[in-house]
């Protein structure tokens, strides 16, 4: 268990911060980029848990847990010293999602075109969460041509972003209510 007894430490007052295994790097760097938008998609889950009940809150509180896991995976880099032994994202993780993708998708309307982010509250959050999500898998996977990463990570934050549209279409009352991509309209 973390325990935290103060906040700040003042040692990112130069602009870095430390990893996992105590190693710093610029807080720009590539992976503390990857581990943040990571941290920004969990608080847009959260934002999305305001509108939501039952068993897609749980579902969604799960994610939120999840990506702590991710983000203790990308924080401590493969080749660490101390990286033996350390939280990692496993494909159980990267399963369930899959398996609740299949459970939410398997109740939606047919789709016909392109969904545009909005609808219920519910729907709108979970459509910009799933949209961070597709920039920090943008970062781990640049990450991931520099550096070895974990593989079950990459697959569980690609999975995640499908998770996240299929629980808007859900969350748009099983998809009926999707607001649809109508091309060429505005011309």
């Amino acid at each position: 268990m973390v325990v935290l007894n103060r906040i700040y430490t003042r040692t990112g007052d130069k602009g870095t911060t430390a990893l996992g295994d105590g190693t710093r790097l610029p807080k720009h760097s590539l992976r503390i980029e990857a581990f943040g938008t990571v941290d920004e998609a969990n608080a847009a889950i959260g934002l999305a848990r305001l509108y939501t009940k039952g068993a897609m809150d749980e579902m969604l509180a799960r994610i939120q847990n999840d990506l702590f896991d991710l983000g203790a995976d990308l924080c401590v880099p493969e080749t660490a010293r101390r990286a033996e032994g350390r939280l990692r994202i496993a494909d159980s993780q990267v399963e369930r999602l899959e398996r609740e993708i299949d459970s939410m998708n398997g109740e939606l309307a047919p789709l016909n075109s392109f969904v545009l982010p909005g609808g219920t509250e519910a729907a709108a959050h979970l459509h910009l969460a799933r949209a961070i999500v597709r920039r920090a898998e943008r970062r781990i996977v640049e990450l991931a041509d520099k550096e070895p990463l974990n593989p079950a990570a990459l697959r569980y934050v690609n999975r995640l972003s499908d998770h996240l549209f299929v629980a808007a279409r859900f969350a748009n009352h099983k998809g009926t209510k999707d607001v649809l991509w109508k091309p060429g309209e505005n011309r």
